[in-house]
């Protein structure tokens, strides 16, 4: 939407078809990161209350109204989709159709029974949950992103399949409003994208609210009379555990959308796994056709797609050649606590740079004065730079407000430089959480003295 309003304004001639199967605004307003924030901020206020024993406030939580927190999830999208409606179907230079698109040929799709053809097609089909060929799984039920959000009572007890970003972030929701939560993830590591010491301490924090079982595979579901059975198996010793819970939420991943696209009519390559292949510029195997987000399976986030959208913009409408750069692609896990992320990790930048040119800082929120009196125990931020050049590679943080937290750091990887110089050098104000960045910066070590303190002197649960 935001891409053909921008065309218009751009080329007042131009008309554009917009063609979307489901409810306009994409998966990041109708089932993905919108409606999971408006849940996941109830299990924040709830998480403060049940910890404010800690600062001298005794209270407890009378009730939570599980259908009070859906509705309002609901009402509040429905209010943002039916304006996007609204806007497609009053606008004179768009044609909406909302259907299902396919190509029939080079530059032709169908949608509702019409043929459209143009040379400048956008492609942003977003994805779908991964469901994993699991034994039993399909005839016992299960949930996933999209269906959970149909809710409207309370399970009281749920085993999530996978234990990345949705498991957390979902995990976090249902154990904050009274769930039994299990998570089982196959890798040895909870969160595994993220840095071992993240994962660690993010396991350690969920442990407190959820079992998580890591390194074991689900084998089996099966209906029992007391719910639905997992069977699932370590993957060294292949011994089993056996889960039963009220309801499954599968968290596995996501899967591309372009089978019922047929690209492939129209002579656009796809990868192995189904993404669309687009170059340097988003532009796929056929000239003038594009696609953006999900779609291409670069980074499944709406800032990336956004960023990609721009591209689009700048290359199409004002004719400006410019490529995409994904070379500080940030990420934020809304669990508690949050985590965020940004470019490489500590294993990747010392294979890229080198041991002797990498250096690490990190620093503890509770070793500042905000964090102390937050008691934000083992909570962190971890930097990531060159040692000649100060040069900013990666960061990584675990701890309140992480996602904007570590903002100041993605803002000055788009500077020439990319240098940390500025952010040392600026005054933080004190005390302020923001203190626990610029002293990480300020707090730098070499690979092997950096882990030689987490073993010795930060007391993390590593």
């Amino acid at each position: 939407m935001e891409v053909a309003d921008a065309m218009i304004r751009d080329k007042p001639g131009m008309h554009v078809a917009v063609i979307d199967k489901d409810e306009p605004g994409g998966i990041c307003l109708t089932r993905g990161c919108i409606p999971s924030k408006l849940l996941i901020y109830p299990a924040d206020i709830a998480r403060t209350i049940q910890q404010s024993d800690e600062f001298g406030i005794h209270t407890e939580i009378a009730k939570i109204d599980f259908q009070a927190i859906m509705q309002r999830m609901r009402t509040i999208i429905h209010r943002d989709i039916n304006n996007i409606r609204n806007g497609l179907t009053t606008s004179k230079n768009i044609d909406y159709y909302n259907s299902q698109a396919e190509f029939t040929a080079p530059y032709t799709l169908k949608a509702r029974e019409e043929t459209i053809t143009s040379k400048m097609i956008l492609l942003s089909t977003g994805s779908k949950p991964l469901i994993p060929p699991i034994e039993g799984l399909k005839e016992a039920g299960y949930l996933t992103s999209d269906t959970f959000l149909n809710l409207n009572h309370l399970p009281k007890s749920v085993a999530f399949i996978g234990g990345g970003y949705i498991a957390a972030e979902y995990g976090h929701f249902l154990s904050a409003m009274g769930t039994n939560v299990t998570i089982i993830e196959m890798t040895p590591r909870y969160l595994p994208i993220e840095e071992p010491e993240i994962s660690a301490v993010a396991a350690h924090k969920m442990q407190k609210h959820a079992v998580v079982i890591t390194n074991h595979v689900v084998r089996k579901v099966q209906a029992v009379p007391e719910g639905k059975k997992l069977t699932a198996k370590n993957r060294d010793d292949k011994t089993e555990k056996e889960v039963i819970v009220e309801e499954i939420f599968v968290a596995t991943g996501r899967d591309p959308n372009t089978d019922i696209l047929h690209p492939e009519k129209a002579g656009i390559k796809t990868d192995p796994k189904g993404y669309i292949i687009v170059d340097e510029h988003m532009q796929t195997s056929q000239l003038g056709i594009y696609a953006i987000g999900d779609a291409n399976g670069k980074f499944l986030f709406k800032h990336v797609a956004n960023h990609e959208a721009k591209v689009v913009y700048y290359n199409v409408a004002l004719k400006k050649k410019i490529k995409v750069n994904y070379h500080a692609v940030p990420h934020a896990v809304f669990t508690d606590p949050e985590i965020a992320s940004v470019a490489l990790r500590e294993e990747e930048a010392i294979e890229k740079y080198g041991k002797d040119n990498v250096l690490i800082g990190f620093y503890r929120y509770e070793d500042t004065a905000k964090g102390e009196a937050m008691a934000r125990k083992d909570e962190f931020v971890k930097v990531i730079v060159t040692q000649n050049t100060g040069k900013i590679l990666g960061a990584h943080i675990i701890g309140a407000q992480a996602s904007v937290l570590i903002q100041e750091i993605v803002n000055l990887m788009y500077t020439q430089d990319q240098s940390s110089e500025p952010l040392t050098e600026a005054m933080h104000i004190h005390p302020a959480m923001s203190e626990v960045v610029a002293r990480a910066f300020s707090n730098l070590m070499t690979p092997e003295q950096y882990h030689h303190f987490l073993k010795e002197h930060s007391n993390l649960p590593l």
